[in-house]
Formats: structure tokens, sequence, C-alpha cells
């Protein structure tokens, strides 16, 4: 009988101790999952800051792309500018070198004595500087308008003041040399008499 009591008594012991066993296992497997649980929200949490570290990245990268085309872009543009004003006034710096040529054919036709043999040498010189000025007419050589017109500080250069009759005030009075402009661009302003 003792026997007995004690089998039944290892057996309860037994018993208890699977469902001990049990007990700790289903504890184990519950610290297993909430383990994992946090793990596994652990990383979400990290891939999810890593997503937008690497959004917040891509968006520099794109922005520092749009100001690099942008950048692109406007140097182009200003170097087709340049090239177009190259273009444009290609030919200033042998018509400024020729302005002077000009003037001292208007001076020798301004100056030529009344007689025979003069006529036949002013009409040639005239001829030549028809010819020269209207070469450079071609490329855009213009003269600036001074008789009658207003004094224009952009176009003109005052070296005397006067008061003349029959003028108004800074109405330009006498032309003393010519001014040219290549197109658009004044490249020697003409100097003239103001009226004060």
């Amino acid at each position: 009988m003792e026997q007995e009591e004690t089998l039944e008594e290892e057996n309860e012991q037994s018993a208890g101790t699977e469902e001990n066993a049990e007990a700790d296992g289903e504890n184990a497997a519950e610290e297993d999952t909430s383990m994992s649980q946090k793990e596994e929200t652990e990383e979400k949490t990290a891939e999810e800051a890593e997503i937008e570290r690497l959004k917040h990245e891509a968006e520099e990268w794109q922005n520092k792309a749009l100001r690099a085309q942008a950048d692109l872009d406007n140097v182009r543009r200003r170097a087709k500018e340049e090239r177009e004003k190259e273009a444009k006034y290609r030919s200033q710096a042998v018509i400024e070198s020729l302005l002077p040529v000009l003037d001292n054919f208007e001076r020798a036709i301004n100056a030529a004595p009344d007689n025979e043999d003069a006529d036949s040498l002013l009409q040639g010189v005239n001829m030549v500087y028809s010819q020269l000025f209207e070469a450079l007419e071609k490329e855009g050589l213009e003269v600036v308008q001074t008789e009658g017109k207003e004094f224009d500080p952009h176009q003109h250069q005052a070296v005397m003041q006067v008061e003349e009759e029959g003028f108004e005030s800074n109405q330009i009075v006498e032309e003393l040399q010519k001014g040219y402009k290549l197109k658009d661009k004044v490249i020697r302003p003409a100097m003239v008499k103001v009226n004060a």
C-alpha cells in the first residue's frame, strides 16, 4: 500500500511536472511570440526610418539635379546670346578703324577748290567715298541724325553750348563731326553744338 501511495505521489509529481513543463513551454512560447513581435516592430520602425531617410536623400539629389539643369540652361542661353551679339557686331572693329577715312574723304570733298582739274578729281574722290560708305551701310552702319533734333546724350556729344535765335532749348544747332551707329549700337556719338 505504501508502494501504491508512493507510486501515486510519484505520478502526481510527474503529472505536476508535466503540467509545469507544459506551462513553462506555453510561457516560453508566449515570450518568444512577444519577443518576435517586438523585434518585428523595431525592424519596421527601423525600416520606416531608413525609407524616410532615403526619400529625403532622393529629394535632395533631385533638387540638386534640377538646379544643375537650370544652371546649364542659363549657361547655354548666355553663350547663345553672346554668339548672336558677336555675329551682329563682328564688323565693328573694322568699321571703327575706317571712320577716320570717311571723315578725311568728307573733308577732301568739302575743301576742293573750284576749277576744272579739281572737279574731275573731286568726282573720283566722291565716287570712292560713296562706294566705301555703301559697303559699310551693308554691314549695318548708319549716320546719327542731328539736324533739327533734340540733344540725346546717348547719341550726341555736346562740345559747345550757344544761344541762337530760332532754336529751342536743348536743340542741336550745328554738327561738328558725324556720329555713327552700327545697327542699334552707337559706336561714335555725333559732336554737336547745342542751344542753351
